[in-house]
């Protein structure tokens, strides 16, 4: 690798928590990959974050406790910050800027990715097809997982979205012949050392570690850190994809945190801001990261992406959650009042959506009644909902028959289908699905055809 060593005689100007900045004396493009070395011979990754034609400024991965100005030496390299990928990825656990923290040796590298990323040409994108069972009922049968998706999980401050992220990676598999070429690449963004080992105990109790990768970013490493983990678990995620040919599934928690950091990174280099303090080029920053997701013509592999974000005071106008929405294709939500009431998963049906569902499930991916039973089950929750308001002004006495089997309804729908004390297979959610939809009339499964209400609605009909 080339590179320019940068003596301080005079280049280095002030220090200010992350950011190093110096007088540029070298010929340096913006993003490079530098060696911050201390006057102890110590050793700090870092990389170009901003220049201009007299000034550059470097943004130190590592903690900059111990260094001094008058004898930091900068050695920048030609080219951006890589990770080294190659056989024996599956089972490894990294930090956040791909050092091994698993007591094994490094990876024997084979290529050097930047992980920034490849452009994508739009062009060479295929439709995500086919569908990933992640084991939960409110998204498998309700809100499908397809190959290639990236679908957002919007929670809040003290829901267990860490319980379902590391659930969802235990259990998320792929049915059929496909089964035994799918990986998943997990990255916990700046959460704490209880979280960062409870998640790699979980993996590691259930031997699902075999088949994934784990990158692992603690809440008291450098906000810079928390800016580049979600780009090295993708570049590993992208060389299982589309190098190994494996379908892989990323599961990032906690982006809010990712969203934080580049605030305070920004603010750091004085750049204006925009809605909350936050960068005005957030959205073209999280699409860097949501739009590495998705299925490429000529290439077997697959990459999907689950990320989890927690909405500021529950707030899904909050910009994290806003932004996130233009850019995934749908959103899986959790109810504070579904939780309090100790259902799990606590997933809030009616607001949560997944726009390629139609394009993974059905006759050749799942089953070919599934997305008219999942229409069925949202019209009749969502009915159930409107009628809970009507008994809460006029009391249940006031309501009709058929609006009370419809309160019934939605009380087991919560404890039947939403929660769920262990994972389930497809056919196990699509089988409890058909069991509460007979407490209805038939007359009002307006979502089923005739030959389905004989078929599963007959033994409870007559």
């Amino acid at each position: 690798m080339r590179f320019a060593e940068l003596t301080v005689a005079g280049a280095a100007r002030r220090l200010e928590g992350p950011l190093l900045f110096l007088e540029r004396t070298v010929d340096v493009g913006l993003n490079s990959a530098v060696e911050v070395l201390g006057g102890d011979g110590s050793r700090r990754i870092g990389r170009v974050a901003t220049l201009d034609e007299e000034r550059m400024v470097v943004e130190v991965l590592e903690s900059t406790a111990g260094l001094a100005l008058g004898d930091t030496r900068v050695r920048v390299h030609h080219n951006p910050l890589s990770f080294g990928v190659g056989p024996g990825l599956l089972g490894r656990i990294f930090d956040s800027i791909g050092t091994p923290i698993d007591g094994g040796p490094p990876v024997a590298a084979t290529e050097f990715l930047p992980v920034s990323g490849p452009s994508i040409n739009p062009a060479f994108r295929a439709l995500p097809r086919d569908f990933i069972e992640t084991g939960i009922s409110t998204i498998d049968l309700m809100n499908s997982l397809v190959r290639g998706q990236k679908l957002p999980l919007f929670s809040g401050g003290g829901l267990p979205h860490d319980r379902m992220a590391t659930e969802i990676a235990q259990r998320a598999r792929l049915v059929g012949e496909e089964s035994g070429r799918f990986a998943v690449v997990f990255a916990g963004i700046g959460v704490s050392h209880d979280t960062a080992q409870s998640f790699r105990e979980a993996m590691e109790e259930t031997g699902a570690i075999g088949r994934t990768v784990m990158f692992l970013n603690r809440a008291d490493e450098p906000s810079a850190q928390r800016l580049l983990t979600p780009r090295y678990a993708l570049t590993a995620a992208e060389h299982l994809a589309f190098n190994e040919g494996l379908h892989v599934l990323v599961v990032m928690t906690d982006m809010t945190n990712y969203c934080e950091a580049l605030r305070e990174v920004s603010a750091s280099h004085g750049e204006v801001p925009s809605r909350k303090g936050y960068p005005g080029y957030m959205y073209s920053d999280l699409a860097s990261i949501y739009e590495r997701a998705g299925c490429i013509k000529g290439l077997p592999g697959t990459l999907t992406q689950l990320p989890i974000l927690t909405m500021p005071a529950d707030d899904i106008g909050h910009p994290i959650p806003d932004l996130t929405g233009y850019i995934t294709e749908g959103q899986i939500v959790l109810d504070r009042e579904l939780d309090r009431r100790g259902i799990f998963p606590p997933v809030r049906v009616l607001p949560s959506l997944s726009r390629l569902m139609s394009s993974g499930t059905g006759e050749g991916y799942t089953h070919p009644d599934h997305p008219a039973l999942a229409n069925q089950l949202f019209a009749a929750y969502a009915r159930a909902t409107r009628v809970r308001v009507l008994a809460s002004v006029m009391g249940v006495e006031g309501l009709t028959p058929v609006d009370r089997k419809f309160l019934q309804f939605g009380d087991t729908f919560e404890e039947r289908i939403v929660a769920q004390a262990a994972g389930r297979t497809l056919e196990d959610s699509m089988r409890v699905g058909w069991e509460i939809l007979r407490a209805l009339p038939a007359s009002e499964l307006t979502r089923l055809s005739r030959k389905q209400i004989e078929r599963y609605m007959t033994a409870a009909h007559g």
